[in-house]
């Protein structure tokens, strides 16, 4: 869709045109969630959906799409064992959206492509519905939309595209619609940055992953950073930690959405990692260990010349009290704590609490010592 936007509104103009985008996928696909394709009413074609695969059956159906004006919704799988269904070779599934665009659109799609000409984060969510509602959200955005202003700003948050709404709420209030709705982010998805290459790291880069993090495990150690010992980190980089973290903070590749998590137990590495972390734009500074091997390392980090209001900024030891011991049970207690930190929750037993459970002020981590 970002590649597509300029010339599918240059193309209204002259009329109106099917637009299909992927909304969901299941398994191997052979695009990402938002990928698009439109059709105008010439025939002409923009745009690609699955490398060919699937594309032709879209085109049939983006025809009929702009002949009713009703936007419909396919499914594509596997193909039969003959290989002559329409379907996809790579065995994943996909879920394919139509709908007819006209000059009805343009305001919004102008709106996308400044706001990708400036770089800054935007959504566009898309009801799922026959005749299907469009809404660009920005950043702290608050004006109501089909009660679903807070699932949508946290798929922002992310940096994460999918579908939101009936089938990912609870049941809404009586005469409260929350329909079906696909959300494509346009923002950098958040950072999970582990160092260490340990037992600990691989749980909490499983869940991360799950998270909707852009996971990346960094070491020095070439034998112990590999991909098959992390398989569901998005990278896994071979280098002294701390300079990766000074290159990636100095190219503008870190923010306030980044988490930064030492987990190597070891000063050479742990304490240049964090004094680079704390030097730069990162949102989350953690490590992990006991408190003993916490107080030695806030004692090096001082004897580095890091001064006392960044060393405040390290949540050591890292993660709420859940009691756990093994690696995942850990992970799930660092998860836990990223969570609340970044919603404004207390960490406490839901029962204990009163009012309602779900806030709607997801926010970037704010630094200790600011709240």
């Amino acid at each position: 869709m970002r590649d597509l936007a300029s010339t599918l509104l240059d193309r209204l103009a002259d009329g109106p045109a099917a637009l299909a985008r992927v909304v969901s996928t299941s398994g191997p696909a052979p695009r990402q969630l938002g990928a698009a394709m439109a059709v105008t009413a010439d025939g002409d074609i923009i745009g690609s959906l699955s490398a060919g695969c699937i594309d032709s059956a879209v085109v049939h159906t983006a025809a009929d799409v702009l002949r009713t004006g009703h936007a419909v919704t396919e499914r594509f799988g596997t193909t039969d064992a003959d290989g002559i269904a329409i379907g996809l070779t790579c065995g994943g599934e996909i879920e394919i959206f139509v709908e007819r665009v006209d000059d009805s659109r343009i305001a919004p799609l102008a709106e996308l492509i400044s706001a990708l000409d400036d770089d800054r984060p935007v959504a566009l969510a898309t009801t799922l519905t026959t005749h299907p509602d469009w809404r660009l959200t920005h950043p702290h955005d608050d004006e109501p939309w089909q009660g679903l202003d807070a699932d949508v700003a946290d798929r922002l948050a992310e940096g994460r595209s999918g579908i939101v709404g009936v089938d990912e709420t609870e049941s809404p209030p009586p005469g409260t619609a929350r329909p079906r709705t696909f959300v494509q982010t346009f923002a950098p998805a958040r950072r999970l940055i582990l160092v260490g290459a340990n037992d600990f790291v691989r749980a909490l880069a499983t869940v991360g992953a799950t998270l909707g993090f852009h996971v990346t495990v960094v070491d020095p150690r070439p034998v112990f950073a590999t991909r098959a010992r992390f398989p569901d980190a998005d990278d896994v980089v071979v280098a002294w930690p701390d300079r990766y973290l000074s290159d990636e903070i100095s190219s503008g590749r870190t923010g306030s959405t980044t988490v930064v998590c030492v987990m190597t137990h070891d000063a050479k590495v742990d304490v240049p990692a964090l004094a680079a972390a704390l030097a730069g734009a990162v949102g989350f500074v953690g490590a992990l260990g006991s408190r003993q091997t916490h107080r030695d390392r806030m004692r090096r980090l001082v004897e580095a010349g890091v001064a006392d209001e960044q060393i405040g900024r390290v949540r050591s030891p890292l993660g709420l009290d859940l009691g756990g011991h093994s690696p995942q049970e850990v992970a799930i207690s660092i998860a836990a704590q990223l969570i609340a930190e970044r919603n404004g929750g207390s960490g406490r037993s839901l029962r204990e609490l009163r009012g309602p459970i779900h806030r709607l002020d997801a926010r970037p981590f704010t630094p200790r010592g600011s709240e």
